[in-house]
């Protein structure tokens, strides 16, 4: 299997700790050479790879100039998304600066051990899970506190969702919809005080994906949007800004015939409780009291059927890789006993748990191949001559 990701040198956890400390937060390192600035305006676009940027660059023709110009050294330009590569876990380590295996969100569901069911951990929340004691870890925003001001934008609907107070809790929280109204509010809050943090969200490059695949005229549409959207930011934004453009992950197509529901073949399920996470990272939660020859045997059905297109571990395994970082104890148990991580193009559903439209989506990620896990680390010049406009909002 490949490399765990670069926890601490080059990840996706790295980017708002090093802004953090650029900004004077007490213990905060700034492993990623970032350069001094008072505002910082960090952009985490969903779902851009770092190859499929390289790919597309025709379509993106001001980040393809930023990309050429941002060869300084000073800072790594390809970062690492979290394992598995996906919103969840990859935003709590953007905003909390901590792996998987400390901040909890290992998966986009994921067992709950107390409730012996699965949770989601992005959209829809299970009541009987509090957000805060599920991922205890302090966010940077909480750290910074009143120190520098800092603001969240992005969609409405996330103001008070129960993945904002988990990972990204402890910011003021200002919600637009369209992106172009999230470009203006971001250049308000960064115009608003001498010195700020703020986090920009961009979802609708990875909802193309999702409905239409990465290769799709629907996509290359929406990287122009995104493109646009961030020259506007450069020529708008206050002169002293440092504006950073990184992802949670990138993203595959998987074609129709490799997406399997594996429910259907009984050796796949045998002895097995629950299944959860992506469809290219599968938990698998074995029943009470099965042996390491029930897991084994598991394991072995899995290899037969798929090896060659999946990597087939144990939690154990996964642990020691350190593809999760450390892993506290109440966190393991959320972890798969066994962990089917795929490696072509491929997807794995259990159509007995999840909805049938599931299986329609193209776009996928989670796994740990270079597609899925680097993501861009880019440095955006402000182009704007003026100091930027003091925001009206209070």
């Amino acid at each position: 299997m490949p490399s765990p990701p670069s926890y601490g040198k080059a990840s996706i956890g790295d980017v708002l700790r090093s802004a953090a400390a650029v900004l004077g937060l007490s213990g905060a390192e700034n492993v990623l050479k970032l350069p001094a600035a008072p505002r910082i305006c960090v952009v985490l676009v969903d779902g851009l790879g770092k190859s499929l940027l390289k790919q597309r660059s025709a379509h993106a023709p001001f980040l393809r100039t930023v990309m050429a110009a941002d060869s300084s050294g000073e800072h790594p330009r390809t970062l690492h998304a979290a394992f598995p590569s996906t919103t969840a876990t990859s935003l709590s380590s953007l905003g909390t600066g901590e792996v998987p295996g400390r901040h909890g969100m290992v998966g986009y569901d994921v067992l709950d051990p107390r409730q012996d069911k699965v949770v989601n951990l992005l959209g829809n929340w299970d009541g009987g899970v509090d957000p805060l004691r599920w991922q205890p870890c302090p966010t940077i925003f909480e750290k910074l506190g009143t120190t520098v001001p800092s603001t969240t934008v992005s969609l409405p609907k996330f103001a008070t969702s129960a993945m904002t107070r988990a990972a990204l809790r402890g910011s003021e929280f200002r919600g637009a919809t369209s992106t172009h109204a999230r470009v203006e509010t971001a250049v308000e809050a960064l115009a608003a005080t001498p010195t700020a943090l703020v986090y920009l969200y961009w979802s609708e490059l990875d909802k193309a994906g999702h409905a239409h695949g990465a290769d799709s005229p629907q996509w290359e549409r929406a990287l122009e949007e995104l493109d646009a959207g961030m020259k506007r930011l450069a020529a708008t934004a206050p002169a002293n800004t440092l504006i950073l453009l990184t992802a949670d992950h990138g993203m595959v197509d998987v074609p129709r015939s490799n997406r399997i529901d594996f429910s259907v073949f009984p050796e796949l399920v045998k002895g097995v409780r629950h299944t959860a996470g992506e469809p290219r990272m599968v938990h698998l939660y074995l029943e009470p009291g099965a042996t390491a020859a029930n897991r084994a045997e598991l394991m072995a059905s899995w290899l037969e059927r798929f090896g060659k297109l999946a990597w087939v571990i144990t939690r154990e395994q996964a642990i020691a890789a350190g593809y999760f970082g450390e892993v506290s104890e109440s966190v393991s148990a959320r972890i798969g006993d066994v962990l089917i991580v795929a490696r072509e193009s491929v997807a794995f559903y259990d159509l007995r748990r999840v909805r049938p439209q599931a299986i329609e989506v193209v776009g996928q990620h989670g796994s740990i191949t270079k597609a899925e896990r680097e993501v861009p680390l880019l440095r955006i010049p402000v182009t704007a001559k003026a100091p930027g406009r003091k925001s009206k909002r209070r």
